[in-house]
């Protein structure tokens, strides 16, 4: 019978352990995609620049994840504990995210922006990025950029507010779908890598972007950390989807307090231009996705382990 609500919290707790550290499926699943990402580096060096270094980066990123993990089932401190936790599987997130980038043509050889372009084109009979100039207004982007940057006050804040109302193993399921969507997208680069609009028709926008705080912290980002591709499926959207549902599983008023924020979210996400509606349509798809698969993978990891527990006993 398929477990379904909050009661898939029950779910968790079932460990391995690693070199003499329990991990759980979270911990399984991140440093999993760390050893096939060194793998795809190895085979595809070629393909990758700079490859050595990302390499290196990313051998450090898994090791950093599981010294963490290492203290983090040593830590008494329930706020401390759930710190460590959060913090060291939405860093890992974060970088095997950025990680990706410089792998994004290591299967397909070139952007595929154009077969986008001409599909949207097809479907909408416009370019939804450059029709959406008419819009554009301080005000307006200041909202966009706000919905699209506290995503980032969310992801550990919503955290916070499950561990603390519905305890750890919710934190986990939350954690956990997380980091299924997260490497969901991350693969689908590979597959279908998308450069984005503002580096591959910079030129068809004539609007600026202007606003205040956020729409300055937002062009920040886009300059300095955010780099081409990394589109589709859309991460933001993806990572808001499970955000939102994950909400309305554990913290029902959450769910419906961020709607407002969540679906600007997802507006802003091709509004501001950094994706197309195409990448965060699949997006939402694979947030969709994650939470739909979640319980069915943690169903089979806890076969695993009690396959494993009746062959040693």
């Amino acid at each position: 019978m398929r477990i379904r609500g909050a009661a898939i919290s029950s779910l968790y707790g079932r460990t391995i352990r690693l070199l003499g550290v329990e991990a759980r499926a979270v911990d399984v699943l991140i440093l999993g995609a760390v050893l096939l990402f060194d793998l795809l580096i190895v085979v595809f060096h070629s393909r990758i620049p700079a490859a050595g270094a990302v390499f290196i980066k990313n051998t450090l990123t898994g090791a950093v994840f599981f010294a963490a993990t290492a203290v983090y089932r040593r830590v008494k401190s329930a706020p401390v504990r759930w710190l460590i936790r959060t913090a060291s599987v939405q860093l890992a997130c974060g970088q095997l995210f950025l990680i990706s980038l410089p792998m994004q043509l290591i299967l397909v050889r070139s952007w595929q922006d154009p077969a986008l372009l001409r599909f949207e084109q097809a479907v909408f009979g416009v370019q939804p990025t450059i029709w959406l100039e008419r819009f554009v207004t301080p005000p307006l982007t200041e909202w966009m950029m706000f919905a699209y940057v506290i995503y980032l006050v969310i992801y550990p804040g919503l955290s916070a507010l499950i561990f603390a109302r519905r305890g750890e193993p919710a934190m986990e399921d939350y954690l956990f779908n997380l980091a299924v969507v997260n490497l969901t997208c991350f693969f689908l680069f590979f597959v279908f890598p998308i450069a984005g609009p503002l580096y591959f028709q910079p030129e068809a926008y004539t609007v600026p972007l202007r606003g205040g705080l956020f729409a300055s912290i937002g062009e920040h980002i886009r300059a300095n950390i955010h780099e081409i591709g990394g589109n589709f499926p859309s991460p933001h959207c993806a990572v808001a989807t499970v955000m939102w549902g994950l909400a309305y599983r554990y913290v029902r008023p959450a769910f419906f307090a961020l709607a407002p924020v969540i679906l600007s979210l997802y507006v802003s996400t091709f509004f501001l231009r950094f994706h197309y509606v195409s990448d965060s349509a699949a997006g939402i798809l694979a947030g969709a996705f994650a939470i739909l698969a979640a319980p069915d993978l943690l169903n089979a990891w806890n076969a695993a382990i009690e396959r494993r527990g009746r062959k040693t006993s």
